[in-house]
């Protein structure tokens, strides 16, 4: 079994809750309260940016020059959807600024740079899986299974159920799977718990949006 089939029966769990979530919910109802998108969108700017540094540190100390290359791909996409959010999503919501990086933001994206930065390169992209991975999922969930056919949020869901998110994250899952076929089972074991926590704060990530937690 690939290193990704093991890991996601292992996060299902944490997928299941993410769908039946009320931030979840009511976004594929169309019913999400503005201020609360408005919220996630704030956030997820900040997020979108400390991403992409994530995934530009892991292409800069990637050994393998594909993967390396891929990695900074990756990067640029991120800066390209965090610039959209601004010149896009930011008007069509009637948001004006992004605010501050409120607590679960703060934590999640200091939790990959400092993974990315410090921990072993086959960590590092093991931590940055879930997010292009999981938000795949549920693009595919919510595209699937419309409740609403004039849906307000139907850019966000089109983009992330798209055929170039998919690309993106079957390219992701396949690195992650050829450095974990070169790992001992330890740091396939690290490799797996580092995306069990990934795929925690993606779940705090829009549960806070939902909460409109502030510090």
């Amino acid at each position: 079994m690939k290193w990704t089939d093991n890991t996601w029966t292992q996060i299902e769990p944490i997928y299941q809750k993410i769908i039946n979530m009320p931030f979840i919910e009511e976004l594929q109802k169309g019913t999400l309260p503005l201020e609360k998108f408005q919220y996630y969108m704030g956030q997820d700017s900040f997020y979108l940016e400390n991403f992409a540094r994530s995934l530009a540190l892991i292409g800069a100390r990637a050994q393998n020059t594909t993967q390396a290359l891929d990695f900074i791909r990756f990067a640029e996409g991120a800066i390209v959807v965090e610039k959209a959010l601004h010149d896009s999503y930011f008007k069509e919501f009637g948001l004006t600024e992004r605010g501050n990086i409120e607590p679960t933001t703060h934590h999640y994206i200091h939790f990959l740079k400092s993974t990315t930065a410090l921990d072993q390169i086959e960590i590092a992209m093991s931590a940055v899986l879930p997010c292009f991975w999981i938000y795949k999922k549920v693009g595919d969930y919510i595209y699937n299974n419309p409740l609403n056919d004039q849906n307000p949020f139907q850019k966000w869901i089109d983009t992330y159920a798209g055929k170039k998110f998919e690309e993106l994250v079957l390219k992701s899952k396949n690195i992650c799977d050829e450095v974990a076929e070169d790992c001992t089972k330890q740091q396939q074991e690290r490799m797996t718990q580092t995306f069990i926590e990934a795929s925690k704060l993606e779940f705090m990530f829009w549960d806070s949006a939902y909460q409109l937690k502030t510090w």
